[in-house]
């Protein structure tokens, strides 16, 4: 017993200072009270198998200055999910700016025998739902949850948007009685979205596709801001395309493309103009009224 104390005062000594370091804490919440849908219990690696349980962190900021709760999807074409690539940077952004951030594990790799997105897309429609069923604990607005999502979670996020209307499971308890369409979503290089790249880059550069039909645009889809390199092999005229769409049916949106950056924006300095995407994301919050605007920067709707 003395040993076990000294391990856990040592442990502790390690712990504590990375902690008190951070200025944000967070908690994971599995996405499914058990076996996702669709799966089996072999697969997951608590039963010897490959599959992680898909969950969402819930992050709370230092400071909470507003009621708005932003989901990010990270890419990894559908076979893994690009955290730190993607991830940790806009999580952390927005955290700083008060703003309380869900970052969604959903299932990779794909699962056979179903279209490369179907599992990540219950497990998006179903983390909306855990969010919204915990509006009130965690002080958010449950008409104020977002999708932001990058490549193959850029095309997630699209999923999440358009196509909220369309049943992927059935319900596995009270949460799935709440709906799980999204008020606003921020699509960055998405993939996937146009004919001629279903599965991989735009072979004609997107100029000679169609979006493809994936994406339902039901009733619910909402307003979005779209962030893209002109120099992507993820042609950002997907982005165009869906902003075309967007201004048929009458739903405001704002698109963002910047000249030679490519996939991933790899090619960009870290002071480049398109590293900035969040506080231009912020704005475009601030110009829904979902976030507070200083007066002088009030856009009149």
């Amino acid at each position: 017993m003395k040993t076990r104390s000294i391990r856990v005062a040592l442990l502790a000594l390690v712990i504590l200072p990375l902690i008190a370091s951070s200025a944000f804490a967070f908690e994971n919440i599995n996405l499914w009270p058990s076996t996702p849908p669709g799966d089996k219990p072999e697969q997951y690696q608590e039963n010897g198998g490959r599959y992680y349980t898909p969950r969402i962190e819930w992050w709370r900021p230092e400071n909470q200055t507003t009621d708005v709760c932003l989901i990010i999807s990270c890419g990894g074409s559908y076979n893994g999910v690009a955290y730190d690539v993607e991830g940790v940077m806009p999580r952390d952004f927005f955290l700083s700016k008060g703003v309380t951030v869900c970052m969604l594990w959903y299932r990779t790799p794909r699962r056979e025998g179903i279209p490369k997105h179907y599992a990540a897309w219950q497990d998006v429609q179903r983390a909306v739902r855990i969010a919204r069923s915990n509006a009130k604990e965690w002080k958010i607005d449950p008409n104020k949850i977002g999708v932001m999502g990058f490549s193959a979670g850029g095309h997630l996020t699209l999923m999440a948007a358009t196509s909220s209307e369309t049943k992927t499971y059935e319900p596995v308890d009270e949460i799935d009685k709440l709906p799980c369409n999204i008020n606003f979503a921020v699509p960055v290089y998405p993939a996937y979205a146009l004919t001629d790249g279903v599965d991989n880059e735009n072979t004609t550069g997107g100029l000679d596709a169609k979006l493809v039909d994936d994406f339902a645009f039901d009733a619910h889809t909402p307003p979005m801001c779209f962030i893209h390199g002109d120099g992507d092999g993820y042609s950002a005229m997907a982005s165009v395309a869906v902003y075309r769409k967007l201004r048929e049916m009458g739903i405001p949106g704002e698109v963002h493309i910047y000249a030679y950056a490519n996939h991933a924006f790899r090619n960009c300095g870290p002071n480049a103009p398109i590293v900035k995407y969040p506080q231009r994301v912020l704005e475009w919050l601030q110009t829904l009224e979902f976030i507070a605007a200083p007066d002088d920067a009030k856009v009149q709707h």
